[in-house]
């Protein structure tokens, strides 16, 4: 079997970074994609604790914990002073007040917001303006990307050799757009891509991912400056017991064929459940998009009431329908998912990987090690 097919499977978390690890040996990236679910963030700290030495950590990381990092003081007894404070005891924060990082920080800012801040370094607070506002609360989405810009400041920091960021060795991001459009996607994907790639980098990084067009973005920019690089999907097996790497190399949206191989799973074990719908939907929107069709609906075909299915999927794939407390089907709806299901794949050959059969042979795999 070809690496490009290869899947790695690992029984622990700590066995897959050993693994992570190990390719960044070799190579300057490690990009991955996965569902949210899956394991992403507790795979970045795994990461980091394994880098642990005499207390401290080989990895500057951005994950849902780096949020945490910060945090609001609404002023609730007076309702005009409102500040977004640092928690000065991580080393996140350890080059802040020697490197004055205002200028950097906003120098990524611009692009996305329209509005100013000021950090207090005695206080360790940052307050926010906009216009002639003072003392604003800014948006959920807006703290966000504003926390981002922090990040790739430092990330700059890190890259330019200052000796407050020494300690870093890796540079570890997770997920950090869970909420961006596609345009601020891109541009968010095009700004790390910028930092990452400056001459005197020598940072090796990994970064991982449930967004398919950042993914993508990514993707080809790795390929397109020819920088040393492994692509993979990873995923966790439905009970939970082991985690895979699925080499992506030759096929950046290899994770759209990984939905259809649960779909496909699905069906057969004929445990079909609510969200397995939206994931469906998904897909045909996917395909649509790439034969340069109207809309998902131009890709049911065969089946004998094409209009009644399109209905049909519209309408259930439009429910609130999630991973973590899954539903199962009624008999009948259940039918209508698998007549939909396999229309579509007699119209559109896909390659299917059986992932729970299809187990590379490991005997030189890192889980060995």
């Amino acid at each position: 079997m070809s690496d490009s097919r290869k899947i790695w499977e690992f029984s622990s978390l700590p066995k897959l970074v050993t693994r992570l690890r190990d390719d960044l040996n070799n190579v300057n990236y490690v990009l991955l994609f996965a569902y949210n679910g899956t394991g992403k963030t507790r795979l970045s700290m795994e990461f980091k604790n394994a880098g642990k030495r005499n207390g401290f950590s080989d990895t500057l990381y951005f994950n849902a914990y780096t949020e945490d990092l910060f945090f609001w003081d609404n002023d609730l007894e007076n309702d005009t002073e409102r500040y977004l404070r640092l928690n000065t005891a991580s080393r996140f924060f350890s080059g802040f007040k020697e490197l004055a990082l205002e200028e950097k920080i906003f120098s990524y800012l611009e692009r996305y917001a329209n509005f100013d801040f000021k950090i207090d370094y005695e206080q360790w607070l940052i307050s926010f303006s906009r216009g002639e506002e003072e003392n604003i609360k800014i948006s959920r989405g807006e703290e966000n990307i504003f926390i981002w810009c922090i990040f790739l400041a430092i990330c700059t920091l890190v890259i330019e050799g200052h000796e407050s960021y020494a300690w870093v060795k890796y540079i570890y991001i997770d997920d950090q757009i869970s909420s961006l459009d596609d345009n601020n996607a891109i541009a968010v994907a095009t700004d790390l891509i910028n930092t990452l790639k400056k001459p005197e980098n020598t940072i090796k990084c990994i970064i991982s991912s449930h967004h398919g067009l950042f993914f993508n973005v990514l993707w080809n920019e790795f390929r397109r400056s020819r920088t040393k690089y492994n692509t993979y999907f990873f995923y966790r097996t439905a009970q939970g017991e082991k985690y895979s790497l699925q080499k992506t190399d030759e096929a950046p949206f290899f994770h759209h064929v990984a939905m259809l191989s649960e779909l496909q799973h699905a069906v057969e074990s004929n445990h079909i459940y609510t969200h397995h719908f939206n994931a469906l939907r998904s897909i045909m929107e996917k395909t649509a998009v790439f034969f340069g069709y109207k809309d998902f609906s131009s890709c049911i075909h065969g089946v004998d009431d094409e209009v009644l299915y399109t209905r049909a999927l519209n309408l259930l794939s439009h429910g609130q329908y999630s991973i973590y407390t899954p539903r199962e089907m009624m008999d009948d709806t259940k039918e209508l998912f698998k007549s939909i299901f396999t229309a579509f794949l007699n119209r559109y050959q896909f390659e299917i990987p059986k992932f729970t059969k299809e187990i590379a042979n490991t005997s030189n795999s890192k889980e060995q090690a």
